[in-house]
């Protein structure tokens, strides 16, 4: 990204265990720095204040603020790129989020898994 500037990453998902993965599998690039993990679209205003990230990766069911009104939020406020990262990966879901301004997105297993793990 240039001279030891690593990109600074958000990872947004109600999961801890997906945000530990996800997080991990990121920081496993020298090039890329998660700056902040958090687990709802509330927690995540706060940290694009705080931690002013370049990319932002954003699940979309999420309890308090899912991901779709973050995303809109953010684009009202606040334009970063985003890689939504969801099991709710139907085509309505995937066209809304890419309409909201998402830069890609990438389909979770579907399997359920408890959000405690």
């Amino acid at each position: 990204m240039g001279l030891n500037k690593k990109i600074r990453v958000l990872v947004v998902d109600d999961s801890a265990f997906n945000r530990q993965s996800i997080a991990a599998m990121l920081q496993s690039s020298p090039d890329i720095k998660v700056v902040d993990a958090v687990a709802d679209g509330r927690e995540a205003i706060k940290s694009v204040s705080i931690h002013k990230p370049n990319v932002i990766t954003l699940d979309l069911e999420m309890p308090n603020m899912d991901g779709f009104t973050f995303l809109r939020w953010l684009m009202a406020n606040n334009p970063i790129p985003v890689i939504v990262i969801s099991s709710q990966s139907d085509t309505k879901s995937v066209f809304t989020a890419l309409d909201l301004g998402a830069v890609d997105f990438l389909a979770k297993p579907t399997k359920k898994i408890s959000n405690e793990i």
